[in-house]
């Protein structure tokens, strides 16, 4: 039998995604710090430093990681968005769905703009503060405007 050259040879690729164990959706991979401030101490251990965020609303996974370990939502330190409809849809500066609805109602998104603008400055701390470590403009804009067509 002939020697295969290496050079013919396609590795897997690697391509960071990771699905969560109990739904299926595609998880957000977070840094160690988002890990630090939303897990209690005993829920940190149990992962490793490279872990997902969940964000399928429904799911009772909040993080998990590569070796299929998981954290259940009850064990976060305090209610996050998508998993709690009551918890802030912002981290950093507690914009609420009321806070949202309230702009609907007044008819001019005067709190969303208010956040645009805090979101860009460096009192934001996305990383930490989010769940997810991204920022919620994103969120906040497509749940201002499913509202808005509703």
């Amino acid at each position: 039998m002939e020697a295969m050259n290496k050079a013919f040879i396609t590795e897997p690729m690697d391509t960071g995604d990771r699905n969560c164990p109990r739904c299926g959706s595609l998880g957000v991979p977070v840094p160690a710090e988002t890990l630090r401030e939303h897990l209690l101490p005993d829920a940190l251990r149990n992962l490793s430093e490279t872990a997902y965020f969940c964000p399928f609303a429904r799911c009772e996974v909040a993080y998990f990681d590569m070796f299929e370990r998981i954290v259940q939502v009850e064990l976060l330190a305090r209610p996050v968005w998508p998993k709690d409809v009551d918890a802030p849809l912002c981290g950093c500066f507690g914009l609420t769905c009321d806070d949202v609805e309230d702009d609907l109602r007044e008819g001019t998104p005067t709190r969303v703009r208010a956040l645009l603008a805090r979101s860009k400055s460096p009192e934001a701390r996305c990383t930490i503060m989010a769940a997810d470590g991204r920022c919620c403009m994103p969120q906040v804009q497509r749940y201002y405007m499913k509202r808005r067509q509703e």
